[in-house]
């Protein structure tokens, strides 16, 4: 929660905050040493601005790339600065964000969707806070969960028809814990995933219906993708890439469709900079694969038609979102570290 302190210019607002910072940039394991609790004056938000009390964050694998120097399409974490990443917050000020060029008034009490959390209080351009449609989907956090980027990946580059079979690897992470679900919502006859334990993969079996699981560690990924899917793969939905997205391509069907929307392999370990694949490229051109990378950057135009079709599927008892949640900004660093060593299934979220 915020420092009690005297409060700033906006009513009950404290004069400061908690914000997490990088200390330094890690160079192998990440602890939580790389990390410090700071407390800073609450920001004031100017023209064409919000003040935003951010109320859920959530953690995600790339965040550990982003501190690092690796070539991505956004900025990486500065050093003795704030992190960011996704972020639920009530707005508690918006001064003359119609003539700032906000898009018209945000008013106060308004939940909004933004990219300034690990913060308790965030200063936010108006044109890049979303409101939250709570009538198509009622829980704030579940507007952080990742089935945008799975729903985008599925409808826009994978194309899944019906009947088809589909692999999903990293099936219990916060986006394939989505795009199982959304595979079979679009149609998906088979749907296989892939995990690093039995306890994981019998949660996909049992609870997301997953039709077989491939394990890593307990053999080869190519064989086991195999014998799940003796009549080849027809979409797949890769999250990792390394050895898991050589298997897939060896199995893949003739014109099947690959969305690459992560890269596991490389981005949990060291530096995370580079998740390197050998791939036969005569394989594809022979079979007529077609190997897509589907960024969420290149798809926010979808979110009204995501949140009507995830709220309704949560609605009629279609979809879940899989979530675990922390209590408190101090408990991010530590939320981060556990997704990392795969202790969780899902989406994690961190309260404010």
């Amino acid at each position: 929660m915020a420092t009690d302190t005297a409060a700033g210019p906006y009513g009950d607002v404290p004069a400061t905050h908690r914000e997490i910072h990088l200390v330094e940039r890690p160079t192998g394991a990440l602890t939580e040493e790389h990390f410090t609790v700071v407390e800073a004056p609450v920001p004031s938000p100017g023209p064409g601005q919000l003040l935003v009390r951010n109320r859920y964050m959530t953690v995600v694998a790339v965040m550990r790339t982003l501190m690092s120097d690796a070539d991505l399409p956004m900025p990486a974490y500065e050093v003795n600065r704030p992190l960011w990443g996704p972020a639920i917050g009530e707005v508690i000020a918006a001064p003359d964000t119609a003539a700032g060029g906000g898009g018209g008034r945000v008013a106060p009490g308004t939940l909004v969707h933004h990219h300034d959390s690990w913060r308790e209080y965030a200063v936010v351009d108006a044109d890049a806070a979303t409101p939250l449609d709570l009538t198509a989907l009622p829980d704030p956090a579940a507007h952080l969960s990742q089935a945008l980027t799975a729903w985008a990946a599925v409808v826009k580059a994978a194309e899944v028809r019906p009947g088809e079979t589909a692999f999903v690897s990293g099936a219990a992470g916060g986006v394939g814990c989505m795009a199982g679900q959304i595979l079979r919502l679009h149609g998906a006859g088979r749907v296989i995933g892939s995990t690093g334990s039995r306890r994981k993969a019998d949660y996909l079996v049992n609870e997301l219906g997953y039709d077989a699981v491939v394990i890593r560690g307990a053999g080869s990924i190519e064989e086991q993708l195999r014998e799940a899917a003796p009549e080849g793969i027809d979409v797949v939905f890769d999250t990792v890439g390394g050895e898991q997205l050589r298997a897939a391509l060896a199995v893949a069907n003739r014109r099947a469709r690959f969305a690459v929307v992560g890269a596991l392999s490389g981005q949990l370990d060291g530096e995370g900079k580079q998740a390197l694949v050998e791939i036969d490229t005569l394989q594809l051109l022979a079979r007529s694969i077609e190997l897509r990378g589907i960024t969420l950057l290149d798809h926010l135009d979808s979110v009204p038609a995501w949140t009507r079709e995830i709220g309704q599927a949560m609605a009629d008892g279609k979809l879940t979102f899989p979530h675990v949640r922390y209590a408190g900004l101090e408990q991010a660093p530590r939320a981060l570290l556990e997704l990392i060593e795969g202790r969780h299934i899902g989406t994690v979220v961190v309260e404010l």
